[in-house]
């Protein structure tokens, strides 16, 4: 019996070894291969609303929980499309990494040649990175966005490279931009998930939270004159709770709208795209007060994370 026992141990310790070895195996596996992802969640989950999701028109859709990191809801949310005007997030972390928001960017005429949504800027005037900033994210001015790229970036095209670099960075594997501010272009597109996670990481700043919050405000040009600026996300005066984000409309994005909302310690990321003028405003509405106002019910802890 001894040496049964003797014989049985190396035996045993091979076992071992071997499961120890395949469990190491499968943990490395699954750590080369997991996508970036918005990070860990911060707090225990909170549940998911009871309710099943509204139905809306949009194509692609992303309702996320924010402080959890869960995803709520999603349809089509990894489809690659134009997005319009939202990618004016990534333009806006972009012009945050490239710092000294006080430097004076001087308007060229070949910034002013972008329609069709302008601040009417003119060939000589002078304003700072900030301002110019503010009034894109309010008024979405593409003549803006010119402006800005060209300063950062060199040129529109130096500012793109920068723009892919930031997706990169953050995770964003199934976007592509070739200019600041999503007019439709070949080979330019980005995803519900991946506006969902520069929406996170804008939403992280003070000073950009506070740009998509604004509803109204006036601009002063450098010859005196003054406009009003209202912004174009009008789910700021629909829903009390909402505080940003960012609008979006071509032909071939449709109607896009990137929103976020506050309310009773919870904070959510809602993304719709490819909605159209009758529904945009309707969809974010009801996905938002769906995800914000209905009763929770627990969830596994292994609800899908975000990746």
């Amino acid at each position: 019996m001894l040496f049964l026992r003797l014989l049985a141990r190396p035996f045993l310790l091979c076992i071992a070894t071997s499961v120890t070895l395949v469990s190491c195996g499968v943990v490395e596996q699954t750590n080369s291969s997991q996508r970036p992802s918005f990070g860990q969640p911060s707090v225990a989950f909170t549940g998911v609303p009871k309710m099943r999701p509204p139905e809306v028109v949009a194509e692609s859709v992303l309702v996320v929980d924010m402080t959890t990191n869960y995803k709520l809801y999603a349809k089509n949310a990894e489809t690659k499309r134009a997005v319009a005007s939202t990618q004016k997030i990534i333009t806006a972390l972009c012009v945050l990494d490239a710092g000294n928001l006080d430097k004076t960017v001087t308007i060229t005429s070949y910034d002013t040649r972008c329609e069709p949504t302008k601040l009417y800027l003119k060939p000589g005037e002078k304003y700072t990175r900030s301002e110019l900033l503010k009034v894109l994210m309010v008024k979405s001015a593409n003549d803006v966005a010119r402006a800005l790229a060209r300063d950062v970036g060199g040129s529109v095209e130096g500012f793109a490279e920068l723009m892919n670099q930031k997706c990169a960075q953050l995770g964003m594997r199934d976007s592509r931009f070739v200019n600041p501010h999503g007019l439709t272009e070949p080979n330019q597109y980005s995803t519900a998930r991946d506006l969902a996670i520069a929406a996170r990481v804008a939403y992280q700043s003070p000073l950009l939270r506070s740009f998509f919050n604004t509803k109204a405000y006036t601009f002063l040009y450098n010859d005196g004159r003054t406009r009003k600026i209202e912004n174009t996300n009008r789910l700021l005066k629909r829903l009390h709770y909402v505080n940003g984000m960012k609008t979006g409309t071509t032909n071939a994005s449709g109607r896009c709208l990137v929103s976020t909302g506050t309310l009773n310690g919870r904070t959510i990321i809602c993304v719709v795209l490819n909605s159209n003028s009758a529904n945009i405003w309707s969809d974010s509405e009801k996905l938002m007060r769906w995800a914000m106002e209905s009763p929770l019910r627990d969830e596994p802890n292994d609800f899908p994370l975000i990746r």
